[in-house]
C-alpha cells in the first residue's frame, strides 16, 4: 500500500507598505503573542486577486481605502509559534501605494487595536514587537526604491469563476 505524502500548502497573505511624509502605516493587533504591530495585511480571500485582497484588507484594518501603485515584493517565511505546535509557512505579496484619510462610519476589523504612523527608525526600534520580520523587510525594501508593475502578478479568470476550470 502506497502511502499518501501530506500536500504543503504555504498561506498566501497580502500586505501594503505606505508611507507619507517619511512616515510608514502600521497597525497595532492583538496576537496569541500579545500586542504585535504589522503592515495593515492579511490572508488572501477566495475569488480575489492579491490586489484586491491588499485593498480589502488595508480598509478593513485602517477604514482607509488604498490604491495600490507597485509592487514591493514576494515574501516567503517560516513561522513557529512555541508551545503550541505550529509551524506556517506564509508567501506574501506586499504592495506599495497611497490611502486617503479614514472613512466615516468605519470600524478597524476585530483585533486590530489602532493604526499609527511610525518613521523608519520608529519601525527599525521596535522590531520586537513586530508581527513577523516581513514587517521591517517589506518597508526596507521600500525605501531602498524596489517596485514592480502591478502586472507582475496575473490573476487568471478562473479564480473569480470556478466552473471555468476543465
Amino acid at each position: 500500500m502506497k502511502v499518501m505524502k501530506k500536500r504543503w500548502k504555504p498561506n498566501v497573505t497580502v500586505a501594503a507598505v505606505i508611507e507619507k511624509d517619511g512616515r510608514f502605516l502600521l497597525i497595532e493587533e492583538h496576537t496569541p503573542e500579545g500586542l504585535r504591530l504589522n503592515n495593515p495585511a492579511g490572508h488572501l480571500d477566495p475569488a480575489e486577486s492579491p490586489q484586491e485582497g491588499a485593498v480589502r484588507e488595508v480598509l478593513e484594518e485602517t477604514t482607509r481605502e488604498f490604491t495600490p501603485l507597485a509592487v514591493v515584493g514576494i515574501y516567503l517565511g517560516r513561522f513557529q509559534r512555541p508551545g503550541r505546535g505550529e509551524d506556517v509557512t506564509y508567501l506574501r505579496i506586499a504592495y506599495s501605494g497611497t490611502v486617503g484619510e479614514p472613512l466615516p462610519g468605519r470600524t478597524l476589523d476585530h483585533g486590530i487595536v489602532r493604526t499609527l504612523w511610525m518613521t523608519l527608525d520608529e519601525v527599525r526600534a521596535s522590531v520586537a514587537r513586530h508581527r513577523s520580520t516581513m514587517v521591517l523587510r517589506s518597508i526596507e525594501d521600500h525605501v531602498a526604491g524596489k517596485r514592480y508593475p502591478l502586472t507582475l502578478i496575473t490573476t487568471e479568470a478562473s479564480v473569480y469563476m470556478p466552473d471555468l476550470v476543465p
